[in-house]
């Protein structure tokens, strides 16, 4: 099988979030697929092969996302990466629609080598922050929302960019918490650098202490922000160590999400 090592969300080797993609025939047995994620061991592997004419009238490819100890229901940086090697290897061209355990998932290339993914919007519910979530965030707490479906993440509104940049989380405590992960955010401390808000996600209960940048977290972001900026377009920088852009466009149910990937390793997976 050949595999590829893709950083999305960039447009530079060694930033962004590194994702495995592997095109297939058929996808073999579910465990076969939780070793391959395991051996690359990054955040999220992808798997995809195409669909036969008529097999399903609403996508072109079926895709699926392993970490490396669990199969998600629905992941961004993946998505765009699996997208960038079929464009970049000339299997697919303009629109390729995917089916993923989320629903119907599409991708669009752009004149100016970007992608834009369409996602479903993820519907925001304020709730009270759950006991020990400060502590374990090490932070102090604007707001807390719930995800709901398809994430099943917390988004911690924190009080400005440094706050968010400092953050140094008890991942063990965070892991005890009955929901997937934590998005913690707060707006740009200068937007004139060409970001609207930051944001940094943390995932240990699947086995990702920190996502890189996470494409599905601004599902949730972009109406969040929409909402107080009063912009249905805003552009989203998240990272710690390394860091990817995230340009947003609210459309009601769905959220379109557009960045750059670059490919850094190709080779076969010889056993």
């Amino acid at each position: 099988m050949r595999i590829r090592i893709v950083d999305a969300f960039t447009d530079r080797p060694f930033s962004g979030n590194p994702a495995g993609v592997l095109l297939l025939d058929a996808f073999p047995d579910d465990g076969r697929l939780q070793e391959v994620a395991a051996e690359v061991n990054l955040s999220e592997t992808a798997f995809a092969h195409p669909l036969a004419p008529g097999a399903d009238r609403d996508a072109d490819w079926a895709l699926r996302w392993f970490t490396p100890v669990t199969e998600v229901d629905m992941c961004g940086h993946a998505t765009l990466a699996t997208a960038h090697v079929l464009h970049t290897t000339g299997r697919a061209t303009g629109t390729v629609r995917f089916a993923a355990r989320c629903g119907v998932l599409t991708t669009t290339a752009n004149g100016d080598g970007t992608l834009t993914m369409d996602f479903p919007t993820s519907t925001l519910t304020p709730v009270e922050a759950p006991r020990g979530l400060a502590e374990a965030l090490g932070a102090e707490l604007v707001s807390v929302h719930d995800t709901a479906a398809h994430i099943g993440d917390l988004l911690v509104e924190l009080r400005d960019e440094k706050a968010v940049r400092a953050l140094a989380p008890d991942f063990a405590a965070l892991a005890g918490l009955s929901e997937r992960g934590v998005i913690a955010t707060a707006p740009a401390d200068d937007p004139a650098l060409g970001h609207d808000f930051v944001s940094r996600c943390f995932f240990p209960r699947v086995g990702i202490d920190e996502d890189p940048v996470t494409g599905s977290a601004h599902t949730a972001l972009a109406p969040f922000w929409s909402a107080r900026f009063g912009r249905d377009e805003l552009t989203g920088l998240q990272g710690g160590a390394r860091t990817g852009v995230v340009r947003t466009a609210l459309r009601g149910t769905r959220t379109l999400l557009t960045g750059s990937a670059v490919t850094v390793i190709e080779g076969d997976l010889l056993v």
